[in-house]
This record gives C-alpha cells, structure tokens and sequence, in this order.
C-alpha cells in the first residue's frame, strides 16, 4: 500500500535516507514507497536470496546477521526506527548480502529498484541526493567496519 502522512513526511525527512530532499522529491518518493509489516521473528530478508528492494526503518527492531563457513550464526548489526538497510541490492544487483529479522513487532516502508529507476527518471535530482545519502552511510558503515577489523587484529596481536 502507498503512504502518506505529514507525521511520516518529518519522519523521512530526518533520516539519513531522505535528508537534502526538497518537498516536492520528498513527496514523489513517499509515493513510491509501500509500507511492510512484520511480526516478531519474522525473517525480512535472507541471506543470499535475491533482493531488488531497500527498507526504511519506522517503527520496531530488527537484527543484522551472517551466516559463517562454519554454520554459526553472527549477529552483526541491530537496526531501529531512521536506520535502512537493503540499499546494497540496489547499487550492486547481488543476492542479499544479510539475513534481517524482525525481534519486535515492525514497521518498514521499502523501496524498489524499479521504483528508484522512475525516480531517476522524474526527479534527477532527487535520485542524486539519494544517492549521495545511501553512499555516506556506506562509507559510515565501511569505517566502522574499519575500526572492528582494527580492534579484532590489535586482539588477536596481543595475546
């Protein structure tokens, strides 16, 4: 189902997501979203099946996991109401690269890959902005992913 609300529009607007968009690009893109909800437990997406949507956190939490050579399972991540996730689908067109499951009850709004096309195509400077955004929080996710690498050897030094 499509969206809208003005309490949902200030919402977007102060996620990473959506943050520089003018009004009328906020309002196309609302438009294009369709809300998802999911109970606790309920598995979002999976690990290495295909995947041509991204998700917008609003309500609830979920958690980020891999799965290792070895069958155990990592958690890698929690997610909350503002983050987003499923946005490496977009850019790369690879399989999930996580498994999200919802550990509350959740409120998602996602986002397709064609969708984000016709944003591309109506709005180009939205699409930019979007992009833009996307790609800052994979660099803020690609230093904290640094920073564990760095802590994990400096470990695996001292012992």
């Amino acid at each position: 189902m499509a969206v809208s609300s003005p309490d949902l529009k200030a919402f977007l607007l102060a996620t990473p997501f959506f943050g520089g968009l003018s009004d009328a690009s906020l309002d196309l893109l609302i438009s294009m979203l369709a809300e998802r909800r999911f109970d606790a437990g309920a598995t979002v997406v999976a690990e290495g099946e295909a995947g041509r949507s991204m998700f917008i956190v609003h309500a609830g939490q979920l958690v980020v996991s891999k799965l290792l050579e070895s069958g155990r399972v990592l958690r890698m991540t929690g997610l909350e109401p503002g983050d987003f996730f499923g946005e490496m689908t977009l850019i790369e067109m690879q399989n999930r690269s996580a498994t999200v499951v919802a550990e509350s009850p959740t409120v998602l709004y996602e986002l397709t890959a064609r969708q984000l096309y016709a944003c591309y195509k109506a709005d180009i400077h939205a699409y930019v902005i979007v992009m833009q955004n996307i790609n800052r929080e994979l660099c803020r996710r690609l230093r904290r992913a640094d920073k564990r690498i760095a802590e994990l050897q400096m470990l695996r030094t001292s012992e």
